[in-house]
């Protein structure tokens, strides 16, 4: 394969990307969108289902009606927004479901879809019903912005790179293309970690909006992280730039700062949402 014809499947190769743009609502943040929805739902809905059959629900009714509840009124804040911008469709496909597994874990997640888990050991750190809406806001969010389907994209944009670097250093010196690989590698781990960063911290803003939009106290978002850095081994953390998350002291601040612009915000959409 001649150089010219390296340049142009690489070429080919970054603009099918370049093209398959979307921008996600609320933040107005460009993101990679080349899986959708009809293809990753079906998928997350039955992994959900699989896990749910290999893990144990909590028994505590409590703590279980309390997080269903708070998901369904943030699930319902975003489902009212969508629909009241044009994106009924989209909200018709979201199969919304909050459970609770019996888990010292400190974990919570959400699928691609809306199939939301909480952890019962991350129960302590919500601490109360404003605390699980911060962190249900957070994760509705993920679900809301489709950071699952975007990890998908970049991941194949990162297989996609990796090809076109190793057709375009075929024909040099192995060693010096083992240079670029390994570069190529170590670039790209570094932009996988700041690109999950930046999910997180856009799921960080958009799930205090929706809370808010729900009824809950956005200060209780701050509060959740001041515990988080309080359990044990948080202060061991790797350093931001290796992590997949920001740390707890840097969302702790841009919380701070965002909150009051997210109570304009949820304000404005809640109106909104009831206009329509």
């Amino acid at each position: 394969m001649n150089s010219e014809m390296k340049k142009t499947i690489a070429i080919v190769v970054v603009l099918g990307f370049v093209i398959s743009c979307a921008t996600v609502p609320i933040t107005g943040r460009k993101q990679f969108s080349l899986v959708s929805d009809a293809k990753i739902l079906p998928m997350a809905f039955q992994q959900y289902q699989g896990f749910l059959e290999q893990n144990k629900l909590s028994s505590n009714a409590a703590m279980t009606n309390q997080l269903k509840s708070v998901g369904k009124r943030i699930s319902g804040a975003v489902d009212r927004y969508m629909r009241a911008n044009g994106m009924a469709a989209k909200a018709d496909a979201y199969r919304w479901e909050f459970n609770l597994i019996e888990d010292k874990t400190v974990n919570a997640w959400a699928m691609p879809g809306g199939k939301t888990v909480f952890y019962t050991g991350i129960m302590p750190i919500a601490k109360n019903v404003d605390g699980v809406a911060a962190i249900m806001g957070h994760e509705v969010a993920h679900a809301f912005a489709r950071h699952g389907a975007e990890r998908m994209s970049t991941g194949m944009l990162a297989q996609a790179g990796g090809l076109a670097t190793a057709l375009l250093t075929g024909g040099k010196d192995p060693k010096q293309q083992q240079l670029w690989m390994t570069a190529y590698g170590v670039g790209s781990q570094l932009g996988q970690l700041k690109f999950s960063r930046t999910h997180e911290t856009e799921a960080d803003k958009l799930g205090v909006v929706f809370m808010i939009m729900a009824g809950y106290n956005p200060a209780e978002s701050v509060n959740v992280w001041v515990r988080m850095g309080q359990q044990p081994g948080a202060q061991n953390a790797p350093p931001e730039f290796l992590s997949t998350h920001p740390s707890n002291q840097t969302r702790i601040k841009e919380l701070t700062a965002w909150i009051p612009q997210a109570k304009v915000i949820a304000k404005r959409l809640n109106a909104q949402t009831m206009a329509n």
